[in-house]
């Protein structure tokens, strides 16, 4: 009933997205003739950066490799005065980082969206500026298109209605296609700002700061999309205010545990579990969490947000990828404290068995 819903809301925004995209190009066209975008005061899609911030999650559709998912969640808090980043990883092949920050670009001061990661193994960064806003006190829209070619190349949607964004990627898929089809959708609802108050306060977040001049960047070159980590013109550990958490486990051998089966590593920004307290309303507090193999024992979460989170590893007994009775986990709950730049180890030890 929930993921109907959604649907209902999906094909709403859809239909106000399609009745008013060539409207909203046609004032984008004449703002481009109006608007001082060489001064960072005006800088274009700015607004974006305040109503992105907090812990979102809701159902993912992807024509990818690596499908869609009933809930995906991501955590995006400021990373410097003018800057928010995000990252999820599936698994040690498969993750994603997101980041919008200010650029600069052909003289002009413009929001822009840096999208990559790795998929199946290999690398793939996408940067988009944005060329197109919406803002009402209803609803607000921003686009942002690949930077060499455009939107026939490839192009991003945010949308924010009331406390749900709705994210939506199309791709020519490697220009095999005539125009930019749908790659992926996200539609999440906004489960926490407290967890990323503490930066805020600190960068005094946000501010209309120049992060990076990409004046000469792309010159050269076909598109603004790279296949390769090494040529990425801002790298993910070039990104300020990010540490890692080196999590380790173990499971108690008297449970006797299949190592082929899976474990699920969470992190929560509030704790899941009080003494033998379950409380379900903390699961809005989840800020990143990965599946491995029981016999892979550890993970490394990079470019994390610094704070105050609480480990739990949870042991798919029964293999159906939810936790419920009859699967394991931590009886102890491990609390560590990410400082800037980190690094930090936690571990957890398996060894009790949900009733």
């Amino acid at each position: 009933m929930r993921l109907k819903k959604i649907g209902m809301i999906i094909l709403c925004i859809t239909f106000w997205v399609s009745c008013t995209k060539e409207k909203q190009n046609q004032d984008n066209q004449n703002n481009n003739n109006n608007l001082p975008y060489s001064s960072i005061e005006n800088t274009y899609g700015f607004g974006l950066l305040k109503k992105a911030t907090g812990i979102w999650a809701g159902p993912l559709t992807s024509t990818t490799m690596i499908g869609s998912f009933p809930e995906w969640i991501s955590d995006l808090r400021p990373i410097s005065a003018a800057q928010i980043s995000g990252k999820n990883e599936l698994d040690k092949n498969n993750d994603i980082f997101l980041s919008f920050f200010i650029a600069k670009y052909n003289n002009e001061y413009r929001l822009c969206f840096r999208n990559g990661g790795l998929f199946g193994g290999m690398s793939r960064i996408s940067y988009f500026l944005c060329d197109s806003v919406n803002e009402n006190s209803n609803h607000s829209y921003y686009r942002f298109s690949e930077i060499k070619k455009g939107i026939q190349r490839a192009y991003s949607e945010v949308i924010f209605v009331k406390d749900s964004m709705y994210l939506r990627s199309y791709t020519n898929k490697n220009n095999t296609q005539p125009s930019a089809v749908l790659h992926m959708s996200w539609s999440a609802k906004l489960q926490d700002t407290t967890s990323a108050q503490s930066a805020v306060n600190l960068f005094q977040y946000p501010k209309k700061e120049l992060i990076k001049d990409f004046s000469t960047t792309f010159n050269g070159l076909a598109e603004s999309i790279y296949f390769s980590a090494g040529q990425d013109p801002y790298k993910e550990e070039d990104h300020p205010y990010l540490g890692k958490a080196n999590i380790s486990f173990t499971i108690s051998p008297s449970l006797n545990p299949d190592l082929n089966k899976n474990v699920f590593l969470v992190i929560t920004t509030q704790p899941l579990i009080n003494g033998m307290s379950y409380n379900p309303n903390n699961l809005k507090y989840r800020t990143r969490y990965v599946q491995v193999k029981a016999n892979e024992t550890s993970f490394t979460f990079n470019y994390m947000h610094p704070g105050s989170y609480y480990l739990y590893a949870f042991y798919d007994n029964d293999g159906n990828g939810t936790i419920n009775s009859g699967d394991w986990l931590n009886s102890m709950v491990t609390h560590f404290t990410l400082p800037a730049k980190g690094p930090i180890n936690a571990s957890a030890n398996i060894n009790f068995v949900i009733p």
